[in-house]
């Protein structure tokens, strides 16, 4: 008989930022991959044939609690003064899955990726809630390496 291998929870996770300690995230968005069919229709051929088109990957986000730490604010501003090809404002991330007992079980190593977006969240004096603040992260390529 097979053994059963059970799928993985999904809040058990941290997320590794090259060059920055930062806090633990309450949400973190993989990106998806896709990539487009294009349809081609060669000379007098009666119907058209599917090619693939070029891969492309979505942006990951990442929520976590806004705390004292600066760190990620000044990656949003050395980005948003220097450019993505300014020094230092791309970096590779890693979102790394763990299983139960707490070893790594899945890992998508990001490359060359840069902040396109800051939000410190919404202030609210009616609400007793986490202050959370998110960024979103443009990047080159995606790939799961465990």
């Amino acid at each position: 008989m097979a053994e059963r291998v059970d799928p993985y929870k999904n809040f058990r996770f941290r997320v590794e930022i090259q060059g920055i300690q930062v806090a633990a995230f309450a949400n973190a968005t993989i990106p998806s991959e896709t990539m487009d069919a294009i349809d081609y229709r060669e000379g007098t051929d009666p119907y058209i044939r599917k090619l693939s088109g070029m891969p492309k990957v979505s942006t990951l986000t990442l929520k976590r609690g806004i705390s004292s730490s600066l760190e990620l604010y000044e990656w949003w501003r050395t980005g948003s003064q220097l450019g993505a090809g300014g020094p230092g404002v791309r970096k590779n991330v890693s979102v790394v899955l763990m299983d139960d007992a707490g070893n790594d079980a899945a890992r998508w190593d990001i490359f060359n990726a840069w902040l396109t977006k800051y939000e410190p969240g919404d202030l609210d004096a009616r609400s007793s809630d986490v202050l959370i603040e998110s960024v979103e992260v443009a990047l080159e390529s995606v790939k799961r390496s465990q």
